[in-house]
């Protein structure tokens, strides 16, 4: 067993940004809570689990790959052979010593390769072996997404592993099972691997797609044009691959008599983790973050206080970082971030509204105005949809978020982008409905 320094794990960090200050009867408090992995290196899962850590290669691994094999894969034939191309360009990026398995999925989930319920263990050998099952692979037959992830659980989980990963690709509809299934699936995963999904062409379901990444906490992103799936397929698994810690739970601690409004996460996008929460002691809850490699991500964290006098304080929550243990306990990661209530007869300083909170805000207010605008254009309410992506226009605006104003302008003509002054464009390419909707959790940081 090898030495673990301190110098291998990677070092998280936590900064909190809040106005503390709070009116004569203000209950509110808001905090951003920017959490920071650094210097992992390529040995970080020592942290968690300095068991499950292979020398020299960097935390022990497992990936699953899901193919789409269904009928519609073959409309048109370059489809499947840019899927096959993707998954081979996937695989050549496997570090040595990275278990894996690639499964083709159509209203059944079949073993591509390795097979008989094992994972393959990544070398020159084992590559090219499963390069050559690719080729078998051909299109027919239904699309039922949640028997591909129950077989990606049960071969990951065959796996003493630090890291569980699944990339998902489809084209379709998941026709062959109901949305209970399909949901039942996610339940039963959640938590035990993160799963990034992407969907290829425009004849896939973005709800389905952004769902399953979500409940999994992976990422989603279309691939409008298949001849895009090699580069972006090389690009998740190098992200994979940088992962070093996994089931980051962020842990929040709350005083008697305050109550958790929501905990959510902002940048890189805005993720929902309020109903997510696991108890984790008294006053204490715990929210998934899923598996971490150098990066930083931001999450805002919404606390009801009890009402105060002025020149009262308090500790309104306090946010930390764990992970689970092989026996059951867990291991805090050391980074803290305080959260404060200070009540105040100072008008000034109890009416500014922090930058970075206004910020992330606006942000989750964006992403919500987007999804509502696009249904409603879908259900024919050209005026709500109007106003919805007009007010889009003018938060993406405001906040600096360049991509998304620009595929908003894909779909709405922008006559006065500081008012959100739009008119909905009369013909719209699917490929750019379906992008803007794909991407429209996705958010900027503040500029320091």
């Amino acid at each position: 067993m090898a030495n673990f320094s301190k110098s291998n794990a990677p070092q998280f960090s936590m900064d909190v940004y809040q106005n503390e200050y709070l009116p004569e009867g203000g209950r509110e408090v808001n905090a951003i809570v920017t959490v920071t992995s650094t210097g992992g290196g390529t040995i970080g899962s020592a942290v968690a689990a300095p068991h499950l850590w292979s020398a020299g290669q960097g935390p022990s691994a497992a990936v699953a790959l899901m193919v789409d094999c269904s009928g519609s894969m073959d409309y048109p034939p370059t489809k499947m052979r840019n899927a096959r191309d993707a998954t081979a360009a996937a695989i050549d990026t496997l570090r040595d010593g990275v278990h894996f398995a690639v499964i083709g999925g159509t209203h059944v989930a079949k073993e591509v390769y390795p097979g008989n319920g094992r994972l393959a263990v990544a070398d020159a050998t084992t590559r090219d072996q499963a390069r050559q099952a690719l080729r078998k692979l051909s299109a027919g037959g239904g699309t039922a997404i949640g028997t591909w992830l129950r077989l990606a659980d049960r071969l990951l989980s065959s796996a003493e592993v630090a890291i569980r990963h699944g990339i998902l690709l489809t084209d379709g509809r998941n026709e062959h099972e109901s949305p209970e299934d399909l949901k039942a699936s996610l339940d039963a995963c959640a938590g035990r691997f993160t799963c990034d999904a992407r969907g290829v062409g425009t004849d896939w379901e973005v709800k389905e797609v952004t769902g399953i990444a979500s409940a999994l906490l992976g990422t989603a992103d279309i691939v409008a044009d298949p001849a895009g799936l090699a580069a972006d397929f090389t690009q998740m698994m190098e992200a994979a691959m940088g992962k070093e810690v996994a089931d980051v739970a962020l842990r929040v601690w709350t005083p008697v008599g305050t109550t958790i409004k929501f905990v959510k996460q902002v940048a890189p996008t805005v993720e929902e983790l309020t109903d997510r929460r696991t108890e984790a002691g008294p006053r204490a809850g715990d929210y998934p973050t899923g598996s971490w490699g150098d990066e930083s991500r931001d999450y805002h964290v919404c606390v009801e206080v009890p009402a105060a006098n002025i020149g009262q304080e308090m500790l309104a929550a306090r946010v930390s970082l764990v992970v689970p243990q092989p026996d059951g306990s867990t291991q805090n990661l050391g980074a803290q971030g305080l959260v404060r209530a200070v009540w105040t007869d100072d008008m000034v300083a109890s009416t500014s509204i922090n930058p970075q909170v206004a910020h992330y805000t606006g942000q989750a207010e964006l992403a919500q105005a987007i999804q509502q605008g696009l249904d409603l254009r879908k259900a024919g309410d050209i005026d709500g949809a109007t106003a919805k992506l007009g007010r889009a226009v003018q938060l993406a605006n405001n906040s600096g978020n360049a991509d998304t104003a620009k595929l908003l302008s894909k779909v709405v003509d922008v006559v006065d982008a500081t008012t959100g002054t739009v008119r909905l464009k009369a013909k719209v390419e699917e490929a750019d409905e379906m992008t803007l909707e794909t991407r429209s959790t996705k958010t900027v940081r503040v500029k320091k």
